[in-house]
């Protein structure tokens, strides 16, 4: 473990489904190495495990998500029946607000933005006073899967359409360094095993799972998951739309570091899991925390170079 000398950081956390689990792993290995954070911005993902951090609770989220099945995703498809996106997502928000209690921004003990994008107006949101799962719920609405969420007389949706790494919010803050982490980095060699987690009958629960979600997609009308026999190239339409949505926000993520060099970029592997794999939390976090050490250590070397 590196010594430090206790310096502050804003953190910066990106979008990108379930890889966002790595931003614990990363939060949990500054923390234990002494590091203050002094201050958050994030967007999707980022903007939930920010918040939920600000708000002193990502132990307990921790624990909940680690805990998490393949199944238990079926538990959280409420489903919208509007042209807007496929789920509501009160389900999820209603089990997270019981988990991390109510909170306004401005009470947080930690500074916090949560980056959304209005889509009337086609410009970037930050919110940074007001309810937390308002923001939280405004910058996880990922086109068309879930609903936008309405929010100060805006029509919201996921902060990752226009700036899926926010380090502009954390300009004026007066901290010691600025960390960004990139959940749409080149793919790398630290993929989680899709078998690492339930031995020999893996692979048989995966296609008895994918199977029920296909099936009761279909039954609304929806066929957005591709064939599982394993011998076609054709993507299914979400993950079409998973794909052609990380590729904007690749070109974008790499247009805002070049402009906004923070002192550190954490990029963690596009390849390391799918947006949907919650179940495989404990192993994303794992990799975060691997990722934040390797990036620390790397500052530091080029800190004494310097």
């Amino acid at each position: 473990m590196h010594t430090t000398d206790g310096r502050s950081v804003s953190l910066v956390l990106g979008s990108g489904g379930a890889r966002g689990l790595a931003h614990i792993g990363i939060i949990q290995w500054l923390e234990q190495s002494g590091y203050r954070i002094e201050s958050i911005s994030g967007c999707s993902m980022g903007a939930l495990v920010g918040g939920i951090f600000a708000a002193g609770q990502l132990d307990t989220y921790c624990d909940w998500v680690c805990a998490l099945r393949r199944t238990d995703v079926l538990r959280f498809l409420d489903l919208a029946f509007q042209s807007g996106g496929l789920i509501k997502g009160d389900r999820i928000m209603g089990t997270l607000r019981r988990m991390v209690g109510e909170h306004a921004i401005e009470d947080l003990p930690i500074a916090y933005t949560a980056v959304a994008t209005d889509i009337e107006r086609q410009r970037e949101v930050w919110i940074s006073k007001g309810p937390l799962f308002d923001a939280i719920r405004a910058s996880i609405s990922v086109p068309t899967v879930f609903t936008p969420h309405q929010y100060m007389g805006l029509t919201l949706l996921d902060g990752g359409l226009l700036d899926p790494v926010p380090i502009a919010p954390t300009f004026r803050d007066l901290t010691d360094l600025t960390i960004a982490v990139n959940l749409n980095g080149e793919p790398g060699a630290m993929s989680v095993p899709k078998k690492a987690e339930s031995g020999s009958h893996a692979g048989r629960g995966d296609d008895n799972i994918r199977k029920q979600i296909r099936d009761f997609l279909d039954g609304i009308g929806s066929n957005l998951m591709p064939d599982d026999d394993g011998d076609s190239d054709e993507l299914g339409v979400f993950e079409l739309l998973s794909r052609a949505f990380e590729t904007m926000q690749n070109a974008i993520a790499a247009a805002k570091l070049a402009a906004y060099a923070p002192d550190l970029v954490i990029n963690v592997p596009r390849n390391v899991c799918d947006a949907h794999e919650f179940h495989r939390a404990r192993q994303i976090i794992g990799i975060g925390h691997r990722l934040a050490a390797e990036g620390m250590a790397d500052l530091h070397r080029r800190g004494e170079r310097g």
